[in-house]
Formats: C-alpha cells, structure tokens, sequence
C-alpha cells in the first residue's frame, strides 16, 4: 500500500566561497522520524497558510519554501527568486511520501541561525565535499540530496548554476528502489530497469547505486 502523500519544498541555498560554489547543508534531528540525522537543504512540509488564495501548485510551494527557511535557519529569501530545479515523488513504499518542489537562490545576507529544534547544525560545503563526507560515513544524505549535489558540482559558481536551472525545464524524479548485491539501487525514468524494478536488466542508466562500499551516480551509462 502507497504511503500517506503529502507535499513539501526544499531551497538549496547558493554561496560563492573561496573554493568555488558552497550550498547550506543542515543536520536534521536524529529523533525526527523522516529523514532524522539526515543532511538536507532547508525547507519541509506544506501548510495551509502557504496556499491561502491560491491554488497554483509552484506558487504554494514556493510560499513553503521561504516559510521553512525562515523558520528552520533564520534567513529571509525572495519567493520571486526562487529557480525551479527539480521534483521528487518517493516510492510506493514510504510510509510519508512527501512530493516535493527543489528551488534554487542565492544566499541572502545573514547569519544563519538553526531553530534547534527539526534542525541541529549547518554548513556550507562544496557539493564535491558534501559526496565525499557521504561516501566515508562522516555524513548522511537521502538520494534526492545525493543527485541535487551531484547535479551542481559541475557549477563553478552561483550564477552558472542558477543559469544553468532557468534555462532547463525543471526534472522529475518517481523513484523506485531494487535490492541489489550489497545494497540497493534507486531507479528512475530512462533506465532499463525502471519499469520493472529490475536492476540487472542491461541498457540504459538512470539510477543511484546505495552500496556498502559507497554511493554512485549513474545515468545513459556514464558513471559519475
């Protein structure tokens, strides 16, 4: 049976650092049943107040988005700014499939300020790193932030990466998990896999490998 569905927005927050392009990072609290323990870009779960007097679905969640930023690390963005990049639905599986809208902007001016409550700590890393920390247990992800950071570690700054979304139609993501040797295998549109939930069905790839010895990219059978 589907999980209860319900709907959600998430801001990837975009700095220029020293190094090149940095996004905020936040630590959910372990003891939060979704998702707990877990890094994730600010934002959360749509609320009624979020959608008073409309009923355009982007417009909702773009309202989500800079209420949950607001309240979760203490910075004021511009619904008007937000770029849309992506969409995610959950599998059938997940007891909470939370559909959700990824937004990017630039960092407002601000210290961040965690609410110490859904959020616990932040920081802002280059996407390359966030991976990385992934992959030698330091941190974890859940595969929505996984391919949003693999997907911006090409961008060199805050500009080609807002650039780059604007002129992109905003993807969608259905996933579908497949138990594979040492783990398991998120799939999506475009892999070989994906309408049967097969992993080992060759051709075409579209997918995020969750081993043991680390988590990989895949898609039209380049390996990231």
């Amino acid at each position: 049976m589907a999980g209860k569905i319900m709907h959600a927005a998430t801001v990837v927050l975009l700095r220029d650092g020293s190094d090149g392009l940095e996004l905020l990072l936040c630590r959910r609290d372990s003891r939060i049943a979704f998702a707990g323990g877990h890094w994730v870009f600010p934002g959360g779960r749509v609320e009624d107040a979020d959608g008073e007097g409309d009923s355009d679905e982007l417009t909702v969640a773009r309202s989500a988005a800079v209420r949950e930023t607001r309240e979760e690390v203490g910075l004021k963005i511009d619904a008007t700014e937000l770029v849309t990049l992506s969409h995610w639905t959950p599998p059938d599986i997940a007891p909470k499939r939370y559909l959700t809208w990824f937004f990017l902007t630039r960092a407002p001016q601000g210290e961040v300020r965690v609410d110490e409550r859904e959020i616990r700590e932040h920081a802002w890393l280059r996407p390359s790193e966030a991976l990385a920390r992934r992959n030698r247990g330091e941190i974890e992800l859940s595969p929505p932030t996984w391919v949003t950071l693999e997907q911006l570690q090409h961008c060199a700054t805050a500009a080609e990466a807002l650039e780059a979304a604007r002129n992109s139609e905003p993807e969608r993501f259905t996933t579908r998990i497949a138990q594979v040797e040492g783990g398991m295998c998120a799939l999506w549109d475009g892999d070989a896999g994906y309408e049967s939930g097969d992993a080992s069905i060759a051709g075409a790839r579209h997918r995020l490998w969750m081993v043991a010895d680390g988590w990989r990219y895949e898609r039209h059978g380049a390996s990231s």
